[in-house]
């Protein structure tokens, strides 16, 4: 989303994961290749879904997502959230649960997105990171890891 040019994106990253055997690595220029100013990724399903296909899943029950994050020098900022997603086959989850912008530490944290009593019977818009040049002006470098539904 937004400057996707700026992200360089490895799911199989084995750079000390929180849990063997891989983790998430996210690098973000902050080059502004799309003129945006932020970029963010958006996990959906399926794949490319801005509530215009019929899909997600019904987490009804899961009262909260957790997820492990770090930064690799500490200090960078990112916001995290669950569903949100609006047309015409939106989440059920409006707005969209959030982390609200977070600083990193370089070492591994646990974040947790409270999720209790929310209607999540539809949810396409399963995680997302976002950051922005303000935040970040000169890029970051985030890693993730165990991101789940409890």
């Amino acid at each position: 989303m937004g400057d996707w040019g700026d992200i360089t994106f490895d799911d199989a990253c084995t750079d000390n994961p929180h849990s063997d055997p891989i983790c998430i690595k996210i690098a973000y220029s902050a080059a502004k290749s799309q003129g945006e100013g932020w970029a963010g990724i958006y996990w959906q399903h399926p794949d490319s879904n801005w509530g215009d296909k019929i899909g997600g899943y019904d987490l009804t029950g899961a009262t909260k997502l957790t997820f492990w994050a770090k930064g690799e020098k500490g200090g960078e900022k990112a916001e995290f959230k669950v569903g949100g997603i609006t047309g015409d086959y939106p989440d059920s989850l409006q707005p969209a649960a959030t982390t609200r912008v977070v600083s990193l530490s370089d070492n591994w944290q646990k974040f947790t997105i409270n999720l209790a009593g929310k209607d999540l019977s539809h949810i396409i818009g399963g995680f997302c990171w976002v950051t922005n040049k303000n935040q970040n002006p000169y890029g970051c470098t985030i890693y993730l890891d165990d991101i789940r539904f409890e």
